[in-house]
C-alpha cells in the first residue's frame, strides 16, 4: 500500500513539473510536427517524413531534432536536407527547370494511359464497312 502511496506520489510530481516546461514543448513539437509533415520520406517516397518508420526516416528525425536544438531555423533545415537530398525530398518542390519531371511527370503518365485507352477502344470496335460488307452478302 506504501509504494503505491509513493508511486502515485512520484507521479504527480512527475506531471507538475512537466506542465512548466509545456508550453515550450508543445510548441517545439508543432514545429518538430509540421516540419517533418512537410518533407518526404527518400525510402518510402510516398510517405511524409512524420509518418514514416524507415531506418533513415527516423536518423533524419534525429538531425532535424540535433539542428533544431542548435538553433536552426526551419528554412536552414529544409536547405540542408535539400542540399543532401535534393528538391525531391519536399512535398511541394519549387516550380524550376529541374524539378519540372516531378511537376509535370504524372500529368504525362495520365496522358499516356489515356491514349492507350483510346487506342484500345478502338481497337475493339468493329468498322463500320466491314458490317456492310457482311450485310450485303
Amino acid at each position: 500500500m506504501i509504494r503505491f502511496l509513493l508511486a502515485c506520489l512520484l507521479a504527480g510530481f512527475g506531471l507538475a513539473s512537466a506542465q512548466t516546461g509545456s508550453l515550450e514543448d508543445e510548441a517545439r513539437a508543432r514545429r518538430f510536427h509540421a516540419l517533418t509533415q512537410e518533407l518526404r520520406c527518400v525510402v518510402c517516397q510516398n510517405e511524409s517524413l512524420a509518418d514514416s518508420t524507415a531506418p533513415l526516416a527516423l536518423d533524419l528525425k534525429r538531425e532535424i531534432h540535433t539542428r533544431m536544438d542548435s538553433g536552426q531555423s526551419d528554412d536552414q533545415i529544409r536547405a540542408f536536407l535539400v542540399e543532401r537530398y535534393g528538391d525531391f525530398v519536399n512535398y511541394r518542390p519549387p516550380v524550376r527547370a529541374a524539378t519540372s519531371m516531378l511537376w509535370l511527370g504524372p500529368l504525362i503518365f495520365v496522358l499516356f494511359g489515356l491514349l492507350l485507352l483510346l487506342r484500345r477502344s478502338r481497337r475493339n470496335q468493329p468498322c463500320a464497312s466491314s458490317q456492310s460488307n457482311e450485310e450485303s452478302k
